[in-house]
């Protein structure tokens, strides 16, 4: 698929094992578009996300077999934006603790951003390119301390991406 907007918002989440977060499920509304990167653990979850396109890239986590199976989620997707694409994956074929940024990169070199999640720990790393990004978990397991996610603003070339951390409630 290809984004043709100049100018669009995209929340990212991952990791919420059935439990989406109310504070994120209204930040995704605010949004043009929203990936999921694994881990989804119910369609509830998925139904909840409604950006105001109503388009959302999701793909299958390891925990997300059931999922997978019945709603034929792919293990990775990309898309493009004008001035570059996104691809996204959840993570845990790159290591299971510590995904490898080297090794994503590899695999996603004609990426502008590298989207995964897994490791339930948010990550913005600019260091090289393509960027690589995980929203951290976005429910109630093992989110270091409250559910997280990642807003992108795409703006013609300028990329820029906001780190949101909510308190456990």
């Amino acid at each position: 698929m290809q984004i043709t907007e100049n100018k669009v918002s995209i929340a990212i989440i991952s990791d919420t094992h059935a439990h989406l977060d109310e504070r994120i499920i209204a930040l995704i509304a605010t949004c043009d578009y929203a990936i999921h990167a694994g881990d989804i653990c119910g369609e509830a979850v998925i139904n909840s996300m409604q950006p105001k396109t109503g388009k959302i890239f999701v793909v299958a986590g390891n925990n997300d077999h059931y999922c997978h199976e019945k709603a034929n989620l792919p293990e990775v997707l990309s898309f493009e934006l004008p001035h570059g694409s996104i691809s996204i994956e959840h993570g845990h074929q790159h290591g299971m603790s510590k995904p490898s940024h080297e090794s994503l990169r590899e695999k996603h070199a004609d990426a502008r951003i590298i989207v995964y999640g897994h490791t339930h720990k948010q990550i913005v790393d600019k260091e090289a390119l393509p960027w690589i990004v995980n929203p951290g978990a976005a429910g109630l397991t093992r989110n270091h301390g409250g559910p997280s996610c990642l807003k992108l603003y795409c703006d013609h070339d300028d990329w820029s991406i906001e780190m949101i951390r909510f308190e456990n409630s």
